[in-house]
């Protein structure tokens, strides 16, 4: 009997466990597709790589508009401008329908999407939410002066309290986004925005070699740049970049530049090998990530560098400055292993101790903690929804956390069971 009660506990455990590894982030384009009307909308959301960064965060919220709202943005605009716009409309915290008519006081502001990107100052970058009463509730930009000039009008779906998904029937317009020009990315003003952001070293390098207008070529389809800082290139164990061959030297410079768009959303939901623009066939030349928090992380083979700050994101193109200069390990790999030892002697050599090897890694430092915990707490929330898909749904911890805390169930199970 007692042993029967023991397979019944493991296999039920186990059966949980099997369950929380199957949870998984939610896919914008994916839901959306199954919605005709949201076509332009979810095209848009690709062409800007804003799928990415809404696939990448957790308690969000995605005002979707139908094809023909998305006609007042749609071909009217630069690409760059219609990213803004749709910014606009991705809330940094969960809303489902009963929280819009349960909002304190009756108005509230939400930080989106747009705030992140550091090109909306003062309250442009938020957005205004008010319950109008009679099941109305109206958006607006938290701009002074601006008005509610889009309307909540259905609930398209929710997996609570991960992401929901609202139709609201216009734009939310900022003031200046439409109008502002789309910022270049000509040769001169990458350099100018290089020197700017305290990567001259970098510049004067793409422009001797001639690697610049390689990076010209590839601006019309997409480039993805990542700049070392003057201080990168004067960190210890950065090689004599006088000692390369000019051939090297270019590998190096077009190894810290990608042929596509991939902001930083992009990169943090990246799974595979990353090719740039030196690679020259497969596992050449390439980068993988990672992620601490918030923080993108780039692996070269040799040592990691951490992405600091975005200097131009200009669909197609985006500039990110790194806190350490890209190593490829096709190039410097070799002279990161440890040195051969020395023919044997006649009597014994003694052992070398651990300082005489290579130094590891430093580990990258936490990114600092996020509150990703919705606004109202669950008992606010509601307990379902008709559009919501248990299997999809969300729970309150992390994948790797919840299996954590399984496994050590599992093992008090089996153990308490044993012993009885």
């Amino acid at each position: 009997m007692a042993a029967s009660q023991t397979f019944s506990l493991i296999a039920f455990t186990f059966s949980l466990l099997a369950v929380a590894s199957t949870v998984s982030s939610h896919n914008i384009t994916q839901i959306l597709a199954d919605s005709p009307d949201y076509s332009s909308f979810n095209s848009y959301l690709s062409q800007t790589k804003l799928a990415d960064e809404i696939n990448s965060r957790t308690t969000i919220t995605v005002l979707v508009l139908n094809n023909g709202a998305m006609s007042a943005l749609a071909g009217k605009h630069p690409l760059s401008v219609i990213k803004s716009a749709l910014s606009l409309l991705v809330l940094l915290d969960y809303y489902d329908p009963l929280k819009l008519h349960k909002i304190s006081k009756g108005t509230t502001l939400s930080t989106t999407l747009y705030q992140t990107t550091g090109n909306a100052p003062g309250n442009l970058g938020f957005v205004n939410i008010t319950d109008l009463k009679g099941g109305k509730v109206g958006f607006g930009s938290a701009a002074s002066g601006s008005k509610l000039d889009s309307s909540y009008t259905k609930s398209v779906k929710q997996i609570p309290y991960n992401i929901s998904i609202l139709e609201i029937d216009a734009p939310i317009i900022a003031p200046g986004v439409l109008t502002a020009p789309a910022p270049s990315a000509s040769l001169s003003n990458i350099t100018g925005l290089l020197e700017k952001a305290g990567c001259k070293t970098f510049a004067n390098l793409l422009v001797s070699s001639g690697v610049l207008k390689t990076y010209e070529s590839a601006v019309e389809k997409g480039l993805t740049v990542f700049a070392p800082s003057d201080e990168a290139f004067k960190a210890e164990g950065v090689p004599d970049l006088t000692k390369l061959t000019q051939a090297e030297v270019v590998s190096l410079l077009e190894y810290h530049a990608l042929a596509e768009y991939k902001p930083k959303g992009s990169l943090k939901t990246n799974k595979n090998n990353i090719s740039t623009l030196a690679t020259s066939g497969a596992g050449k030349f390439d980068l993988t990530t990672s992620t601490s928090g918030d923080e993108v992380i780039l692996h070269t083979g040799v040592a990691p560098s951490r992405l600091a700050d975005t200097v131009l994101d200009a669909t197609p193109v985006v500039i990110f400055t790194v806190d350490n200069v890209l190593l490829p390990a096709e190039l410097f790999g070799k002279s990161k292993s440890p040195s051969p030892a020395p023919a044997p002697e006649p009597v014994t050599a003694p052992t070398p101790s651990p300082a005489d090897g290579p130094s590891p890694i430093a580990a990258s430092p936490p990114a600092p903690p996020t509150d990703d915990s919705p606004e109202s707490a669950p008992s606010d929330s509601p307990r379902g929804s008709a559009n919501s898909k248990s299997a999809n749904a969300a729970v309150g911890v992390s994948t790797p956390s919840l299996f954590t805390a399984l496994v050590t169930i599992a093992a008090v199970v089996v153990s308490v069971s044993l012993c009885s």
